[in-house]
């Protein structure tokens, strides 16, 4: 006899009211993160900042990336895991693909990849994969400050994100 548990994770909403530190929002709001964190290990996110169309359009373009040639795709290499193209493995599925684009915040980075998959350096990804890279990387900071914050840490913010860079 089997059990069919559903799991329910939080799904919390990020106001702009309610982004503003040292307002009674702000403290619920770290307070639901931190909760979310503690007790699921994650959280959906309602975030109107990064709009539907650049949703969109990126998940559009990761099909795009996926029907890359092969040897094309390998041009993505690193040593540092997950860093560059992890092919199909055995390990986690045969359908697998994963693209490490390190600091892809940053223009240069995008159009340096872009460039390995697609002779032209393809302008509508590097705009779009950079725009959603930023509004994500704001995203994440933004959850980490609320997590800082919720455990009276605020003063500690910007030493713990000295190095901080994001890996797409």
């Amino acid at each position: 006899m089997g059990v069919n548990a559903e799991i329910e994770f939080p799904v919390i909403q990020f106001r702009s009211s309610d982004l503003e530190r040292g307002t009674d929002g702000w403290h619920c709001l770290c307070k639901r993160v931190r909760e979310a964190c503690e007790t699921f290990g994650c959280f959906e996110v309602v975030y109107e900042k990064i709009s539907t169309k650049v949703r969109e359009e990126t998940f559009g373009l990761m099909k795009e990336l996926v029907q890359v040639p092969l040897e094309r795709k390998q041009k993505n290499a690193s040593p540092m895991p997950y860093h560059g193209w992890v092919g199909p493995c055995n390990q986690v599925s045969l359908l697998y693909e994963g693209f490490g684009l390190g600091d892809a915040s940053n223009y240069d980075s995008v159009k340096s990849f872009a460039q390995l998959m697609w002779p032209d350096g393809h302008p509508r990804f590097c705009n779009t994969v950079h725009t959603m890279a930023t509004q994500i990387e704001e995203l994440n900071k933004l959850i980490w400050l609320m997590i800082i914050d919720s455990y009276g840490l605020g003063e500690k913010w910007e030493s713990v994100m000295i190095n901080y860079k994001s890996l797409v």
